[in-house]
Formats: C-alpha cells, sequence, structure tokens
C-alpha cells in the first residue's frame, strides 16, 4: 500500500510541477496582475496549500482503488486524461492567456473528476470521500476562470 502511494504522489505532484512550470511567472505577469478577477479569488498561498491537500488526497484514493478495480486499463485511461487537463490548464492559462480554453480544460477535469467519483464508489466506498477537496477545488477554481473569462 505504501509503495503505491508513494507512486502516485510521484505521479500527481510530477503534474503540480510541469503546471507550475507555466504558472510560476504567471501569477505575477503584468497580463494576470491587470486580469479582472472574481472577489472571492483567495490569496495566492491557498492555492499552493489546496493543491498539495489535494493531491495527498487523490494519490490515497488511488492507492486504495488500484487492487479494487477489476479494469485497471479504464482508471489508467482515465487518470492519465485527469493529468493532461490538470497539467494543461496551466499553458492554456496563464502563458497563452486562453480564458475560454482554460474554462473548457477545467470544466472537462471538474467533470472527470466527478465522473470518477461516481464510478468507482462502488470499489472503495468511503475512500472516495478523499476526492471532495479535489471537487470542491476544482468548482471553485472553474467559477474562478468563468468569472475571468466573462469579466476580461
Amino acid at each position: 500500500m505504501l509503495l503505491r502511494i508513494l507512486i502516485f504522489l510521484i505521479l500527481n505532484f510530477a503534474a503540480l510541477g510541469v503546471g507550475g512550470l507555466f504558472t510560476s511567472s504567471g501569477v505575477t505577469s503584468e497580463w494576470y496582475t491587470n486580469l479582472n478577477k472574481a472577489p472571492w479569488t483567495p490569496p495566492g498561498w491557498v492555492f499552493g496549500f489546496a493543491w498539495t491537500t489535494i493531491m495527498i488526497g487523490f494519490s490515497i484514493y488511488l492507492a486504495y482503488l488500484w487492487p479494487q478495480t477489476e479494469n485497471k486499463s479504464l482508471l489508467l485511461m482515465l487518470f492519465a486524461l485527469q493529468w493532461v487537463l490538470n497539467t494543461g490548464w496551466n499553458p492554456v492559462f496563464f502563458y497563452f492567456h486562453q480564458l475560454l480554453a482554460g474554462l473548457v480544460i477545467i470544466v472537462l477535469l471538474t467533470l472527470l473528476v466527478g465522473y470518477l467519483f461516481f464510478l468507482f464508489w462502488p470499489s472503495v466506498k468511503w475512500i472516495s470521500l478523499l476526492l471532495l477537496p479535489y471537487i470542491i477545488w476544482l468548482c471553485i477554481a472553474t467559477s474562478l476562470n468563468g468569472y475571468a473569462y466573462l469579466k476580461n
């Protein structure tokens, strides 16, 4: 179990690292600073704390799910799609400044994580609650992206 948790931690934090390559200068950039942001935009430190917490919970969830699911290829495909959407949002939003495309990506990611929750609930039941912080954060992030799209 610990080895599976470690593997998923590495994979999930690698996603954050790849995404962070595009975010590091984006948050302090003139473009982002001048963007009309939602009044409920949290302070910058909340993002790092939230993503760290989310990825720890997601890794534990996946480590428990892995031996319980019969269709490992489906799980891997959904995980890979989640990984691509998660890392892909950062360059689309912060590097290419594509607010609508970023919104589409984050909506797809939110739907995918919600789908994971319900699809694998029968396999791991209450462990699925570890996905709730991810789903809640994605809903907040989607609202922030949507506000930015509508107001800029």
